[in-house]
């Protein structure tokens, strides 16, 4: 059975999971921060108002330590310093890993009610090849109830869609489903020939303006000039460069003002001067689109300029969010469920996108992106600056959503997960990233093993010359115990992200003392057996049997302590814990698939049978004419 267990075990050492490479490389352990270095990532907040309270910042700890750990990083350090910094070191490179762990993940679902073309470009240089249709965002998709063909993907942008599985969409009744296709895009507005449609809707109720945000404003309008603050203030829509390719050129000053300062504009003047454009739009800081009281200016496909509405649904209202291979399209998803409340609020946003008319100003924008053979409204799906998708909604929906589109299984997990952990409550910017050397640990690592293999040699030495032919015992039980947690140490690594580190190692060496315990309990019970006037051959399972209860309770107290510690505690502690937890429950596959069959073996042995060879010569045993139980008893 212990053969069994190797052999399956190597076999996925060597060929599961994302095993690659020379088998050399495949018995290699994923090492820790201590051990191998790595990368150590500053985020710094910048919460409006001052500095956050210590609640605020725990919870944003604790948010980025669960993205972390959802990688498949194990033992990363997440740490508060000072009242606005959190540092986050992972062994290894992980610039990639580490880029967006800070990020919000605000969700915001909003109704699309306006659009313009970017035309910054040909508003600074009329010379310039104006925006064409060619040059449209393509649309990504739309959603409806039933009815439809064999649902298709939805094009390069991700879409939201009512789930295959549990969606039901209004109106119609019946499973929702994804369009077949999307909807076919027209010539759209060009800078020559614009049809935008209002800029912020009737409903949207512009939120008092924060008196920081105020002292921006008036530090802009000295930068620009009074007259041309109030000139473009004034506008009601975006200037149209059709009839006067030059009429853009008076908005310059504009075009050299920072991504911070471009977001302490209003959203009509983001919206409606030319001059302003996606590049600067994208670069505005983390958190400049997040208020869901407040209608917002963002970009969609880095072409187009779009008015968003109040956030009527966000992320806080999603219960859960999971990654998803589609059956039908093979693509994978995001699926959502929202709470109660989230599920109505999302009905009640479909059902106005669905029923618009014409004369709403969400019909004329998403008519003015898509083309004119539109006939609902879109909503989009916003996560902290980007928009993720914008679908014309054709149906009401009632049920459980995806978000789809150009995922795969590393990126839809990361926004499920972005999802699931919830939105970090304060904004951060990304400090330094730095490398952090291994030289430390290499050298403790060095002194560790130095010492572990003194004291495994002096066990080794006493075991031989105290047990003798149990010595070799002793020395194979821990020899393929140390194999079986190498052979663990690697696959928990590389499928579960397991990380060792000097605090893990640590962990091992002190199962190796509650191994050499279980090892002592069994030999000494088996020498009381002979010395009670038994043989080898039948002491060995009565010892078996009287030390086993022992054994089995000595390392369930082990196994305990370590399940709690790593409970309770976090980082190198909680390393310390799985190690001598892992290490255990292997001694105990050793103790009684090996360890007891092999003394069993050696019980039929001639050696075995030899006081002197067995290690056994040092008990006491009655003369043949002494019953069992009698006191009088004479050396061996």
């Amino acid at each position: 059975m212990l053969g069994l267990i190797f052999v399956v075990l190597y076999l996925m050492v060597f060929f599961a999971g994302d095993a690659s490479g020379s088998f050399t490389n495949r018995l290699k352990p994923k090492l820790g921060l201590d051990l191998v270095g790595g990368t150590q990532a500053t985020y710094i907040a910048t919460q409006a108002g001052g500095t956050p309270t210590k609640e605020a910042m725990e919870q944003a700890r604790t948010i980025i330590s669960n993205r972390v750990n959802a990688l498949g990083v194990s033992e990363a350090e997440v740490v508060i310093q000072g009242n606005n910094t959190i540092v986050v070191s992972l062994a290894g490179k992980a610039d990639d890993q580490l880029k967006d762990l800070a990020q919000a993940a605000n969700m915001r679902f909003r109704l699309l009610t306006g659009t313009t073309m970017d035309v910054s470009a040909a508003a600074l240089n009329p010379a310039a090849p104006s925006p064409s249709a060619s040059g449209a965002p393509a649309p990504s998709g739309s959603v409806k109830p039933s009815g439809a063909a064999t649902p298709k993907t939805s094009g390069s942008a991700p879409a939201v869609k009512p789930s295959v599985s549990s969606g039901t969409g209004g109106q119609g009744g019946g499973e929702a489903v994804p369009s077949a296709t999307p909807s076919a895009p027209s010539a759209a507005p060009s800078a020559t020939a614009e049809a935008p449609a209002a800029t912020p809707t009737a409903s949207s109720t512009p939120a008092p303006v924060a008196a920081n945000v105020q002292a921006q404003r008036k530090a802009i309008e000295q930068k620009v000039g009074a007259k041309l603050w109030a000139q473009a203030e004034a506008l009601k829509a975006p200037v149209d460069l059709s009839t006067d390719p030059k009429a853009g050129l008076v908005y310059k000053p504009f075009a050299q003002l920072t991504p911070a300062e471009i977001a302490a504009l209003s959203p009509a003047m983001q919206f409606n001067i030319p001059t302003i454009g996606c590049e600067q739009l994208n670069k505005r800081p983390n958190g400049s689109i997040d208020d869901p009281a407040s209608p917002v200016v963002a970009c969609y496909e880095g072409q187009a300029k779009v008015t968003l509405d109040q956030a009527k649904v966000t992320g806080n209202d999603i219960d859960s969010a999971s990654p998803q291979l589609d059956s039908q399209t093979g693509q994978w998803v995001v699926s959502l469920n929202f709470k109660s409340d989230g599920q109505k609020k999302w009905a009640d946003l479909t059902r106005v996108a669905f029923n618009a008319t014409s004369a709403d100003p969400c019909f004329t924008a998403v008519q003015s992106l898509y083309g004119t053979d539109t006939e609902h409204c879109a909503v989009a799906v916003v996560l902290d600056k980007e928009i993720l998708s914008a679908p014309q909604i054709q149906g009401v929906l009632t049920g459980s959503s995806q978000i789809t589109g150009s995922f795969d299984g590393v990126t839809s997990k990361q926004l499920a997960d972005q999802l699931k952990f919830g939105a970090i409550p304060v904004t951060f910017t990304a400090g330094p990233m730095q490398t952090v050397s291994a030289t430390l640990g290499i050298q403790q690592l060095e002194a560790g093993l130095i010492a572990a293999a003194i004291g495994m040699a002096l066990v080794a030495v006493y075991a031989f010359f105290y047990y003798r032919l149990l010595g070799s015992v002793i020395f194979l039980s821990l020899l393929l115990s140390g194999l079986l947690t190498f052979g663990a140490l690697v696959f928990l690594g590389r499928t579960m992200g397991y990380t060792l580190t000097l605090a893990g190692i640590a962990g091992f060496i002190v199962s190796l003392g509650v191994a050499a315990d279980s090892f002592v309990i069994y030999f000494e019970r088996l020498k009381d057996e002979i010395h009670e006037g038994r043989s080898p051959r039948s002491a060995v399972p009565r010892a078996w049997h009287r030390a086993r209860r022992t054994i089995i309770s000595a390392n369930t107290i082990t196994i305990m302590c370590a399940v709690v510690l790593y409970v309770v505690s976090i980082g190198a502690v909680q390393g310390f814990a799985f190690a001598m937890g892992l290490s255990t429950v292997l001694d105990l596959l050793v103790v009684f698939l090996f360890r007891h069959p092999i003394m069993t073996m050696f019980a039929s042995t001639k050696a075995f049978m030899s006081p002197r060879v067995s290690g056994l010569g040092r008990v006491l045993r009655r003369t043949p004419t002494e019953e069992p139980g009698s006191s009088r008893v004479k050396e061996a």
